[in-house]
């Protein structure tokens, strides 16, 4: 018996999109990078782009849980001596692009490399609910539906 690899003309690529409201973000970026490898398909091959082009909607709506709002810390560089910045993901979600939290979890969670960059390629990312991607006819994945836990429930005060 042979290991099956997949051929580039044998790669059916969909669209598939997701509404990120009230969704926790480690749990959904593990779901968009599981997808843009391709593992959740029968004939994933390690080397090869097999994956879905991805549609997030609503990405200034994810949850953090716990204290992460104001406790996670993202650093940067600006490429001078002692230039270290750091922003709370609090500041970030707060902010202009807050769509860069969930790519920056998803984008540490696919490979290193030129494959990973060209995965990440198939990622779109909004913190609104429009994108310009209606002529593709993404079908929808309910993430929230997956697993209770995706969705983060606020507790009711006694």
């Amino acid at each position: 018996m042979k290991t099956y690899s997949a051929k580039a003309s044998e790669i059916e690529k969909k669209w598939v999109m997701i509404d990120a409201t009230g969704l926790v973000v480690g749990r959904l970026a593990s779901i968009i990078a599981m997808r843009l490898r391709g593992k959740h398909k029968v004939t994933y091959t390690p080397h090869m782009d097999c994956g879905d082009n991805i549609i997030v909607i609503n990405a200034a709506k994810v949850v953090l849980t716990g204290n992460k709002l104001k406790n996670k810390i993202y650093y940067h560089h600006t490429g001078y001596i002692g230039g270290i910045k750091e922003r709370s993901a609090g500041a970030i979600i707060a902010g202009k692009f807050p769509e860069r939290i969930l790519e920056k979890a998803v984008e540490r969670m696919v490979p290193r490399g030129p494959l990973g960059r060209r995965q990440m390629s198939n990622l779109r990312v909004y913190a609104g609910s429009e994108h310009p991607h209606e002529a593709q006819k993404a079908e929808v994945l309910d993430v929230a539906a997956m697993n209770p836990k995706n969705t983060q429930y606020k507790t009711k005060a006694a």
